[in-house]
This record gives structure tokens, C-alpha cells and sequence, in this order.
């Protein structure tokens, strides 16, 4: 059985800057299942690597409005900087079992990038 982690308060989650993101470029990361995305972010676009090549073919994820941890710190992976994270529902579990991780999106056409969720 799944367990749900440990609790935060409401101060702790409201350092969280989740916006919505346009993937407007997509790429694999040759000899990688990364992708090298380009997401709008409303003010400023950003270079996000996401782990879900296995999964997804960019051409999959160009123009998805996906939800983006904006103030997560710049991490370099394998040569390039990330400047963000796409939420993404799975558990390594159902990943081991084959299943495919959903990508969190926005479907309302009028939301713009940039957009905080609250």
C-alpha cells in the first residue's frame, strides 16, 4: 500500500512557484532518454532537461502547456542547464511495469503561460 510523505505546512508549500508553461522546442539529448525542452514561461523562456525520452517523442511535448517548478535551482545535467521541472504523475513503480508517466498539463486555451497556480 501507497503511502502519502510526510506533511508541510503552508509556508513551506508557498515557496513553491508553480507557473504554466508553452513547451515551444523540444529535442532528445543524443544517447540519452532526456529531453531538452524550451518552455515559455510568460516573462522569459527557459531550458528545462526532463527525463521522460523514454516515454515521450518530442514532437509529443511541443506546444503542451505543462506545469513547471519555476524557482527550483539551476542544475547542470549531463553538459546542460536546467532551469525548472515539468510535473509529471507516476510512481517508480508503475514505471517498472511498463506505464507511461502523465505529463501535468492545462487544457483551457485562455490560461497563458506565466500563469501562477494557486
Amino acid at each position: 500500500m501507497r503511502s502519502i510523505s510526510s506533511e508541510v505546512g503552508i509556508e513551506e508549500f508557498q515557496k513553491i512557484d508553480l507557473r504554466v508553461g508553452l513547451v515551444k522546442e523540444a529535442e532528445l539529448i543524443q544517447g540519452t532518454r532526456l529531453l531538452r525542452l524550451i518552455v515559455d514561461l510568460g516573462i522569459e523562456e527557459r531550458q528545462i532537461i526532463a527525463g521522460l525520452g523514454a516515454w515521450y517523442k518530442p514532437q509529443e511535448l511541443k506546444g503542451l502547456k505543462v506545469i513547471v517548478v519555476a524557482n527550483l535551482k539551476p542544475k547542470r545535467i549531463r553538459g546542460y542547464v536546467s532551469q525548472g521541472m515539468i510535473l509529471a504523475a507516476g510512481t517508480k513503480e508503475d514505471v517498472e511495469r511498463g506505464l507511461k508517466p502523465a505529463i501535468l498539463t492545462i487544457t483551457g486555451s485562455d490560461v497563458p503561460p506565466g500563469t501562477k497556480i494557486t
